[in-house]
């Protein structure tokens, strides 16, 4: 059996529930799923009871925005199974807050080039702990401006050196959120290194005991991966994998299970979070 360990829901910036992936995922014949949406863990709980109703291994995570401030780029890390949930909440908090106050600024900017009314892109969002990019885009679309999501006005506002309503949101550092997962009691991850050319940094990271690294994900950089094996190898991290699903809000078509790992990667996980919890204890 398979498990999908990256999946995101409308409560963060895709456009399937929590109870759609998770049948989606049974009628794809996957035994495990990973509910990672951004900065939240809202959700987790009740898909947990309703991925055991439907024979569906929900196993609880969170994709945490960070950044790298050597490299002056994004970073993100997945955090699965935190024992402490409650003592990451805080970050979590201030990184939704900062999102809400940058959304806010970049609609003000959309608003004068496209005129829509901030309902229409609030009702997109309906569910979401948050407003993201894909709902204004969403609404754009809905009311004519544009005729698909990641098209040319999505470049012309959204693009991340050069859009006109891209606004900065305030992530903390990676390496402050590596400590942060740990003291939660739970397992990190670097998610997708090649979104963000993070390959310098999964090591430094894991000098700083990361604890694994998505391996497999829909835009791996097949150059890379001897590269990204052989820091799995020196530093014996877990070698996580997933569609990173979004649904409709997927830049290109892409279905639950499209990458998978084997579920002894969940028992991994497993196994290095009792293994936190022990040492935590003595």
């Amino acid at each position: 059996m398979s498990a999908d360990l990256h999946c995101h829901t409308v409560i963060s910036d895709g456009t399937a529930t929590l109870e759609e992936i998770i049948l989606l995922a049974k009628d794809r014949g996957l035994s495990s799923i990973a509910i990672t949406d951004h900065d939240t863990f809202a959700g987790v709980t009740r898909a947990k009871i309703f991925g055991k109703k439907n024979g569906i291994e929900v196993v609880e995570g969170v994709e945490i925005s960070a950044y790298d401030y050597k490299r002056k780029r994004k970073a993100h890390i997945l955090a699965y199974i935190c024992e402490y949930p409650d003592r990451i909440m805080g970050m979590l908090k201030k990184i939704g807050d900062s999102r809400k106050r940058a959304m806010a600024i970049s609609y003000q900017k959309v608003n004068r080039m496209y005129p829509i009314p901030l309902d229409m892109i609030v009702r997109r969002a309906t569910g979401s702990s948050n407003i993201f990019k894909q709902h204004i885009m969403r609404a754009l679309v809905d009311a004519g401006y544009a005729s698909e999501i990641y098209g040319d006005i999505y470049t012309k506002l959204f693009h991340p050196r050069m859009g006109l309503a891209k606004t900065a949101i305030e992530y903390p550092d990676v390496f402050e959120v590596i400590n942060c997962v740990h003291d939660a009691g739970g397992v990190a991850v670097l998610a997708h290194p090649g979104v963000y050319d993070s390959y310098e940094l999964l090591e430094e990271l894991a000098e700083c005991g990361l604890d694994g690294v998505e391996r497999y994900y829909p835009e791996s950089n097949p150059e890379m991966e001897e590269y990204v094996d052989g820091i799995i190898k020196k530093y014996g991290l877990i070698a996580t994998g997933g569609t990173d699903f979004h649904g409709g809000y997927s830049k290109e078509k892409r279905v639950i299970g499209t990458v998978t790992v084997d579920d002894s990667v969940v028992e991994q996980l497993r196994e290095c979070k009792m293994k936190y919890l022990s040492e935590s204890a003595s």
